[in-house]
C-alpha cells in the first residue's frame, strides 16, 4: 500500500492576481489530506472520508475524476488499464479556498508513487499535481499545488512566458494562529478565474490598476512577515480583502465573516481562494484571540478550523 499527504493551504496575498503573473504569498496550514492507494481490481474506485461542506465531495466528483487521469497521464500510466483503489481522508476539511484539490491531489500522486515504485521527487509530484489542478481550476496559477506539496510560507510568481515559476520560501519567527470560516458554499473556481478575465480584458485601465496595487501589497507584506509585524501584516490582508471585492470575486457570505472576525479583534480578514464563497481567513495571534473569534463565528452557524499558518513538512 502507497501512501501519501498533501498540505492544505491559505492564500494570504494575491489570489486571482498571481493567475495573471502578480506576486502572491501562500501558507500551508497544519492540516492535511492523506491518502492510500492499494492495486486491486476493478479498474480505479474512490472513498473519499474527508470532513467537507455538505456537496462538496459530490459537486467536485467529475473534477476529481479528470483530475486523477490527468496525473495519471502525466505520470505515464494508461488510465485504461490501471486498477487500484484510493482512499482520502485527513485533517484537512473539504473546504473551496483550502486547496484541498491540491492537496488530495499531491497525497494521491504520493501515493501512487510509493505504491507502484516511482520513486518520484517534490518537483516531480508539483509538476503533475499542477497537470492534476486544471481539473478543478482551468488555468491554475500553480500556487495551490506548490504550497501543498513543499509546506511552509512561500513566496511565488508565475512565470506567464511558461518557464519554471519563482517560489521563495520566507522565514517567520514561529507559526501564527488564523481562524478559517467557510461560508458553506462549494465555490467554482474555474468560473471564478475565468469571469476575472474576463472582466480585465473589457476594463484593462481599472483592473491594471488594480492589479498594480495587488503586486505592491504583496511586497510590503512579505517585509512585514519578514519582520513579524503582525499588526501591518492583518492591515495589508484587509487592504487585499477591498481589492479582492474591487475584481468581484467576494460574496456576502464572505464579507460577512470578515467583518464578524475583525469586530472580535482579528488583526486582519480577507477571503482566501477563489472567492464566490469558500473561506474566509483571519490573523489570530494566540490561542485566546484564536478561540474568541472561532467562537463568534461558530455561534453564527458557520464551520470553522482553527490551525496555523508558516508550518513546514509533517
Amino acid at each position: 500500500m502507497g501512501r501519501g499527504y498533501g498540505f492544505g493551504k491559505v492564500i494570504l496575498f494575491g489570489e486571482h492576481f498571481v493567475v495573471h503573473g502578480v506576486s502572491g504569498i501562500v501558507s500551508a496550514i497544519d492540516s492535511a489530506t492523506e491518502a492510500e492507494v492499494k492495486k486491486a481490481p476493478g479498474g480505479i474506485t474512490i472513498k473519499d472520508e474527508r470532513r467537507g461542506s455538505k456537496g462538496y465531495t459530490e459537486e467536485k466528483k467529475a473534477q476529481q475524476i479528470e483530475s486523477i487521469e490527468r496525473m495519471l497521464k502525466s505520470m505515464g500510466i494508461e488510465s485504461k488499464a490501471a486498477s487500484f483503489s484510493i482512499w482520502l481522508g485527513g485533517s484537512l476539511p473539504g473546504f473551496s479556498g483550502l486547496g484541498a484539490s491540491a492537496a488530495s491531489s499531491v497525497a494521491i500522486a504520493r501515493a501512487i508513487s510509493e505504491e507502484f515504485g516511482l520513486g518520484l521527487s517534490d518537483e516531480r509530484i508539483n509538476e503533475i499535481a499542477y497537470e492534476a489542478e486544471k481539473a478543478y481550476a482551468g488555468n491554475p496559477s500553480g500556487i495551490d499545488n506548490t504550497a501543498a506539496t513543499y509546506g511552509g510560507l512561500l513566496w511565488f510568481k508565475r512565470n506567464m512566458a511558461g518557464g519554471p515559476n519563482i517560489i521563495e520560501r520566507l522565514s517567520i519567527e514561529k507559526p501564527v494562529e488564523i481562524v478559517i470560516g467557510s461560508t458553506g458554499i462549494v465555490a467554482n473556481t474555474k468560473a471564478m478565474v475565468e469571469g476575472v478575465a474576463e472582466r480585465k480584458r473589457k476594463n484593462p485601465q481599472k483592473y491594471d490598476a488594480l492589479f498594480k496595487q495587488a503586486e505592491a501589497l504583496a511586497f510590503a507584506a512579505k517585509k512585514a512577515l519578514q519582520d513579524f509585524d503582525l499588526k501591518k501584516v492583518g492591515e495589508l490582508m484587509n487592504e487585499n480583502h477591498l481589492l479582492l471585492q474591487k475584481i468581484e470575486v467576494s460574496c456576502k457570505e464572505l464579507d460577512f465573516l470578515v467583518d464578524l472576525a475583525r469586530a472580535q479583534g482579528a488583526f486582519g480578514a480577507k477571503l482566501t481562494g477563489g472567492g464566490g464563497g469558500g473561506c474566509m481567513v483571519a490573523l489570530t495571534p494566540g490561542r485566546e484571540l484564536q478561540e474568541k473569534v472561532a467562537r463568534a463565528i461558530e455561534k453564527e452557524g458557520f464551520e470553522v478550523l482553527r490551525t496555523k499558518i508558516g508550518v513546514k513538512r509533517l
